[in-house]
């Protein structure tokens, strides 16, 4: 005992009237550890819990984020008391410099409260699709400062949080898993109106991936300069990849018109052009 004591004890840096002993080192690694432990124990039950209850997944990691945040700021706080820098007296006599530190990281901070925002209001979670910008994202995580998503050519961004908050963002995952889309066409004038609504409706119903057929719609919504112009309304839950849903639904559209002599039409203009030449030849012979 007295063997393990003398090594506790061991002094191995001294600054001032400070120093580090071996038992401070050990002190300082049981504070993590601990801190980790309780962390991960948290989760499990947290994430246990989640079967059990409505909590989604989102929301469950959210609650994570902020109770790891709380935590490891106490267990910093134990650590530096524990080499013996008092976090009060260090607060206190560092109160200028931290002012110009935070005029200096204004967006940093920024960044950081919008995180603690978006981590305590739960208005983006995790794997939401969100239009930022006209970028469609799935948010994959949310960090203290910036969160990151993945775009549709699976490409990852790191999105800064102020972004999100402080500008308008779209939330297709908000408050339903299937959302309502829209595809234009013009066709040609003097088709059969009734045969282009039918085929734009079937067209959209054949995919897969549109599931009722009673929300799907087609309407003839204006009468162009050199058109019929025709929309088709469907609802989808295939909000991240719609683009490829879309492109699918006009490629079958396309294939009925053709099929059916239906011609899609393209904007044409008549120039006509007034010639001088025989005013010109009578002013010379005059």
């Amino acid at each position: 005992m007295e063997t393990l004591k003398d090594f506790l004890d061991l002094e191995l840096i001294r600054i001032g009237k400070n120093s580090i002993e071996v038992f401070t080192l050990v002190t300082v690694l049981m504070i993590f550890l601990v801190s980790k432990l309780i962390i991960l124990v948290i989760k499990k039950a947290l994430f246990r819990k989640r079967q059990f209850k409505k909590l989604t997944k989102g929301s469950a990691y959210a609650l994570l984020q902020i109770i790891r945040y709380f935590i490891w700021i106490i267990a910093i706080g134990l650590i530096l008391e524990t080499v013996g820098v008092k976090v009060t007296v260090l607060l206190a006599g560092s109160a200028a410099l931290l002012v110009g530190i935070g005029l200096g990281l204004q967006q940093t901070f920024n960044d950081i409260i919008s995180g603690i925002i978006l981590l305590s209001e739960q208005s983006i979670k995790i794997d939401d699709v969100l239009d930022i910008d006209g970028d469609i994202v799935k948010i994959q995580s949310i960090g203290l400062r910036t969160s990151k998503a993945l775009n549709t050519d699976h490409v990852s961004i790191i999105i800064p949080n102020s972004l999100i908050t402080t500008n308008k963002v779209i939330n297709w995952s908000h408050q339903t898993m299937k959302t309502r889309f829209r595809i234009d066409v013009g066709v040609a004038y003097g088709s059969d109106i009734d045969l282009v609504i039918k085929i734009m409706e079937e067209s959209a119903f054949e995919h897969p991936d549109i599931p009722d057929r009673e929300t799907t719609e087609a309407r003839l919504v204006n009468f162009g300069s050199s058109s019929l112009d025709f929309q088709v309304l469907f609802f989808s839950q295939n909000i991240f990849r719609i683009s490829k849903v879309k492109s699918d639904i006009r490629r079958t559209i396309s294939r009925e018109f053709a099929k059916n002599n239906i011609s899609i039409p393209f904007p044409q203009m008549d120039l006509h052009v007034i010639s001088n030449a025989n005013e010109s030849k009578k002013k010379d012979k005059e």
